[in-house]
């Protein structure tokens, strides 16, 4: 009886242990991919701008502004693409991350930080940071709006932030363009 008490007992620790491993670390997102591909925005059409003089053609609306940018670096885990930082025509800035290719994980960010890009992976959180949200995909081109307040000053690199592990799984350093 002693016997199968303790195998019931070692049983239940095992399935408790398997599912508390489940969902820390999610295996199976090893094999998981996720592709988004969003376009840049653009200057809105609008129907109030003034004719063009006759036998002239009308100005191109106006293009976004890179204000930075910078390429991925592997930390964690083996991550490329690019990152800009842009001013849209209206005046709003985002984050653009173009051709990014990382591995999957349990919740990921994008964050713009103070701390240089590379090295010591669990650094980023120690610093200033900007948090712009979950992570869209690991595959493909997204978009990332900065708050209209927010001070970029002093953040120099863009990290994909796995906030289960407190790891980056990649940064940018960003260069002023």
């Amino acid at each position: 009886m002693r016997r199968r008490t303790l195998a019931a007992v070692a049983v239940a620790v095992l399935v408790v242990l398997l599912g508390f491993g489940a969902w820390a670390f999610q295996p199976w997102r090893v094999w998981t991919q996720h592709t988004v591909d969003e376009a840049l925005p653009s200057a809105p059409v609008t129907s109030s701008a003034p004719p063009a003089e006759p036998g002239t053609s009308p100005a191109p609306p106006p293009e976004p502004v890179e204000l930075a940018t910078g390429a991925f670096v592997a930390q964690e885990h083996e991550t490329s693409g690019v990152a800009r930082v842009v001013r849209l025509p209206d005046g709003s800035r985002l984050l653009r991350i173009e051709g990014l290719s990382t591995s999957d994980g349990p919740d990921l960010h994008v964050w713009l930080t103070d701390q240089t890009a590379g090295g010591e992976w669990s650094k980023y959180d120690d610093g200033r940071y900007l948090a712009l949200g979950p992570l869209k995909g690991n595959r493909g081109s997204q978009n990332y709006p900065v708050p209209p307040d927010a001070d970029l000053a002093g953040l120099t690199s863009v990290v994909i932030w796995c906030d289960r592990f407190n790891v980056a799984f990649g940064s940018a350093p960003l260069t002023s363009g």
